[in-house]
């Protein structure tokens, strides 16, 4: 690890607070050469927590946290805050199993006031807890620090709507994060922006709209006047109009001018709105030419860099990002959508070869649901690539603007299942659920690549809202056809016959998506019937009813949350049948998943091929 003499002195921000304001820019340099090191060690989000270094020694220096509150959105851009407040030894197991978490959660310290990993959800919470403070005549400081992304979500601008109504004691700033810092930042803006946050300008402003009240001609000619000039210096126009005094944009890495614009935000009263420019990558030439590579990095050597490694298999991702230009070749009606995940979803030789057909909607998963709807409406077909976890977002629109119209909106789903190492904001624990109690949907689940680009196929000709769930990384490594083939809706298939001669004895594993593979090999052990069901919704009901009537035990197999799954689906379906086969559900546990290796949670949850095996003696122990 590199020297760092004034970062090992750092233990908490009180201690950062009693260092000199000229020793904050050695400490920065220091804390942004451990974050290199640290996290090419262990992997994590890279460009944006070099982006926030200044930032965040600035707000630790100015307020007095834990008692002010510092709500982060997003929260992967909050390793130097995690440095700064106690965590500095444990980011050797930064993401890790056990170890600390990539993103901000209470439980894991006082300095963490909300847990995030989905974006937008910083000024309402702000809001929430500034609020709080004024009912309950706590003098504290409440700080929403949000990025230019998650700004373009709806939710904040509800917060920043309401916030100006409600006139609590927020400051808000919007970390720019833009590829370069726009020409307003300099000299100028920088007096500027210390002049609009000082207490005599706002002072002299107040005193002037008393009097100008008492002549609402005047008033109105100064309020105009005052929009028009900061209009042609700084970009306020829009948050002024929400109630917020807007200052900025100020360069977020120059701390001579952080520090003493925070200082003067400190002390005004109402809703307070600071613009700051930062670079992902600041500081790492690397990551500044290329912030999208060093965005969310595995292990790599911190000198040399990320290097291009021999091919690994083809994931989940590759497959449908091969299968949607295919498509798009054969249909011109295909138009491909994502929420700012061009890169995650897979969409990049799309975005690049059909960019007509191509659109990146920020995020804002709510509109591209309906946005999609909208097309469908008009005989086109949307698909919209989007990450499990998110797709929660976009709910109510799925249910109200595609599926109660039975619009043939295709979802193409990633990260089903566990992700690993960014935990329980990110698992796709629970859209087999949700997904599968909304009439009109078809829901599939591949079990290897293959399969992934024939039901991706067969759910872009169905009319009707369909989904396609697979999980993040390889399948088993099966190379995918190049045809555009599809699956008879409905149906699975066997993949293994139990060779058993005792029928009191013989089990058969229903298997969902990514759990194929498990079930396979645990099957080996008991000599067990292996079904790949493929579909949750149409259920193969016909494959589960001859099972129930063959085998003295069925087992449901899947990497979704067990309760209302697809093995709830199956359960339904023997209870409608009237058949009384016993039936062992395993899935994920009534609890939130932690981040760490996927491979090692799913054996820590009995979902790996010597868990499989285990819970099935057991429960044949309990039935003879």
């Amino acid at each position: 690890m590199p020297d760092t003499p004034l970062l090992d002195t750092i233990d908490f921000p009180a201690a950062l607070r009693q260092l000199e304001r000229e020793d904050l820019a050695q400490l920065a340099d220091e804390l942004r050469a451990f974050l290199i090191e640290s996290v090419a060690k262990t992997g994590g989000h890279l460009s944006s927590n070099l982006g926030t270094v200044e930032l965040t020694i600035a707000l630790h220096y100015v307020f007095d946290t834990p008692h002010d509150r510092l709500v982060w959105d997003v929260g992967h851009q909050t390793y130097a805050h995690k440095v700064l407040t106690g965590r500095r030894a444990g980011m050797d197991r930064l993401r890790m199993l056990d170890g600390v978490s990539g993103f901000p959660r209470r439980g894991e310290s006082e300095y963490d006031t909300f847990g995030v990993g989905h974006s937008s959800t910083s000024i309402s919470a702000a809001l929430g807890m500034a609020v709080a403070a004024r009912n309950k005549g706590e003098g504290r400081r409440v700080v929403a620090i949000i990025g230019d992304g998650a700004m373009s979500a709806g939710e904040a601008f509800e917060a920043l709507n309401n916030a100006g109504v409600i006139d609590a004691n927020l400051l808000v700033i919007l970390n720019d994060n833009d590829m370069s810092i726009s020409p307003p930042v300099g000299a100028l803006n920088k007096y500027l922006a210390r002049l609009f946050s000082g207490r005599s300008f706002n002072a002299a402003r107040k005193a002037g709209k008393k009097v100008l009240a008492k002549m609402p001609s005047m008033l109105e000619f100064a309020k105009r006047a005052e929009e028009h000039v900061k209009g042609m210096i700084v970009p306020g126009t829009l948050f002024e109009e929400f109630g917020f005094n807007y200052i900025g944009p100020i360069n977020g890495h120059d701390l001579d001018s952080l520090i003493p614009t925070l200082e003067n935000l400190k002390l005004l009263d109402g809703p307070q709105f600071l613009h700051v420019i930062t670079r992902k990558g600041q500081g790492y030439k690397l990551a500044e030419s290329d912030p999208v590579l060093y965005h969310g990095v595995s292990k790599f050597d911190a000198a040399g860099g990320i290097q291009a490694g021999k091919a690994a298999k083809l994931t989940y991702t590759q497959v449908f990002g091969d299968w949607l230009c295919d498509m798009a070749a054969q249909d011109t009606r295909l138009i491909g959508i994502t929420p700012a995940m061009r890169e995650g979803s897979g969409l990049v030789r799309f975005a690049q070869e059909y960019p007509e057909r191509y659109h990146d909607v920020g995020i804002a998963e709510q509109h591209a649901m309906t946005f999609a709807a909208g097309l469908a409406c008009e005989g086109l077909r949307p698909v919209l690539a989007i990450y499990s976890t998110f797709l929660q977002r976009a709910y109510d629109q799925l249910i109200h603007d595609v599926a109660l119209q039975n619009l043939p909106v295709m979802l193409a789903i990633d990260r089903g299942g566990l992700v690993g190492a960014d935990g329980a904001t990110h698992n796709g624990a629970f859209d087999l659920t949700y997904l599968t109690c909304i009439p009109n949907m078809l829901v599939m689940t591949p079990s290897d690549e293959n399969e992934c680009r024939a039901m991706l196929t067969t759910a872009y000709y169905h009319n009707g809202p369909s989904a396609v769930r697979y999980p993040r990384g390889s399948g088993p490594g099966v190379v995918p056809s190049s045809a555009l083939d599809t699956l008879p809706v409905g149906k699975g298939e066997i993949r293994r016959e139990s060779a058993c001669a005792n029928a009191g004895r013989r089990v058969a594993l229903l298997a969902f998506g990514s759990m194929l593979a498990p079930a396979l090999a645990a099957a080996e052990q008991l000599d067990a019937t292996v079904a790949n069901m493929r579909f949750v919704k149409p259920l193969d009901r016909e494959m589960v009813a001859s099972l129930a009537n063959t085998h003295a035990l069925l087992v449901s197999i899947e990497e979704n949350t067990v309760i209302g799954g697809a093995g709830a689906e199956i359960a339904r379906c023997l209870a409608e049948l009237g058949l009384a086969t016993p039936l062992l559900r395993l899935g994920l546990p009534d609890r939130f998943i932690d981040h760490g290796d996927s491979v090692a949670l799913l054996a820590q949850l009995g979902l790996d091929a010597p868990g499989i095996v285990a819970r099935v003696n057991q429960a044949l122990s309990i039935s003879s």
